[in-house]
């Protein structure tokens, strides 16, 4: 396919040097019909398996369970792209214990303001009064994102004022440099009218094309990679692809991030749309199989458990209850169960016992006091 252009380039001084900003043209680009009929069975593939996952979340009696283990599934390795280092274990720790080692708490601070953020677009765009998906929501979850955290004093929530650039140490060697500030309110308003507008391409390309656009206008000083990976969540949402919030592709992009910055590039440069759609309703595909797989696996696993605690000798009701409540607390204290069930500590102790000797619960490192216990399988699966 020949190269076409995408974009423009402006020469704009940052510290004293002179450097060449790209501007991207509005969307959608200019593609051609020959050109969209090769992506045919690969945006096939990837609706089929939207569908697929759409109905294992419908098959499943209690959703809430499923969202609230993906989405910080999905926040931790958002962050792992960014470098944070922080386990499963440690975001579920510090959000349901309070307790989290000293030498981490900033990498799990990271992970649980992405949760924060995303809670708080999805309940924004689906409540009748909430911020539709627009500048205004991006800027608040960015808001979240940063809050207290590396980036924290890097305008957060607000559009940067500055000129950035991605890789090399100043802009005169940078690998890219997005548009000059003054650009960007524009830009991102023009990104905002085509997301509520009207075109004749398939939702799903749409979604990948406001994801690179939303890359390539890099509106903020930190936090763009993160913001980005969740608006793709959202706008699956906004076009009626999920009914609900089951698929992230941080994942993909994490295995295959060589990749995804080539096509990233190859936009900028040779004007290849099309390669970067193909590998991104490969990668809708792969993701939305994969989560479909550990759905599934995650039902099947608390059926199974649930079968297994009913036939432990010594099985009481407040362990049965407890065990109802592990999807959503798969990492428990003592004070936390106390407080979960109402109930006093020997009556919370004694539920864990019984969890204990049925396999369902493992103790978290061997400390003596502040004991920590975590739903093993169910953690195993997800990671």
């Amino acid at each position: 396919m020949p190269a076409q252009p995408t974009g423009q380039y402006i020469t704009t001084s940052v510290a004293g040097e002179s450097v060449e900003a790209f501007v991207p043209d509005s969307l959608p680009p200019r593609l051609a019909a020959t050109d969209l009929a090769t992506l045919d069975g690969p945006l096939r593939a990837a609706e089929a398996a939207l569908a697929r996952l759409d109905l294992a979340g419908e098959m499943i009696p209690s959703l809430d369970w499923f969202i609230y283990a993906f989405v910080r599934k999905e926040a931790l390795l958002s962050s792992e792209i960014e470098g944070t280092q922080a386990t499963l274990v440690d975001v579920l720790a510090w959000e349901q214990a309070d307790q989290a080692g000293d030498s981490r708490i900033e990498d799990i601070e990271e992970v649980t303001n992405y949760v924060a953020a995303v809670n708080h677009a999805f309940a924004q765009i689906r409540a009748p009064k909430g911020v539709p998906l627009s500048v205004r929501l991006l800027n608040d979850c960015h808001r979240l994102l940063m809050e207290g955290v590396r980036g924290a004093g890097k305008q957060p929530g607000e559009l940067r004022r500055s000129q950035n650039w991605i890789g090399g140490s100043r802009p005169g060697n940078a690998v890219f440099v997005p548009p000059p500030p003054e650009r960007v309110a524009a830009l991102l308003g023009d990104l905002e009218r085509y997301i509520h507008g009207e075109d004749a391409l398939a939702p799903l390309l749409r979604v990948g094309l406001v994801h690179v656009q939303f890359e390539t206008i890099h509106p903020y000083l930190d936090g763009n990679g993160r913001l980005g990976r969740m608006l793709i969540a959202l706008l699956l949402d906004h076009w009626g692809l999920l009914r609900s919030p089951l698929l992230y592709l941080s994942l993909y992009l994490k295995q295959n991030q060589a990749a995804y910055y080539r096509w990233l590039s190859a936009i900028r440069t040779e004007g290849d749309w099309i390669g970067w759609l193909r590998f991104f309703l490969d990668g809708v595909a792969e993701i939305a199989e994969d989560a479909t797989r550990t759905a599934r696996s995650l039902y099947a696993r608390v059926s199974e458990d649930r079968q297994v605690l009913l036939a432990t000798p010594g099985t009481t009701v407040t362990a049965i209850q407890l065990f109802e409540r592990l999807p959503e607390h798969p990492v428990i204290t003592m004070p936390l169960v106390t407080r979960l069930l109402e109930t006093t500590k020997p009556t919370a102790g004694k539920a864990i016992d019984v969890l204990l000797r049925a396999g369902i619960l493992a103790e978290v490192g061997a400390r003596k006091r502040d004991r920590l216990y975590r739903y093993r399988d169910y953690l195993r699966l997800l990671d």
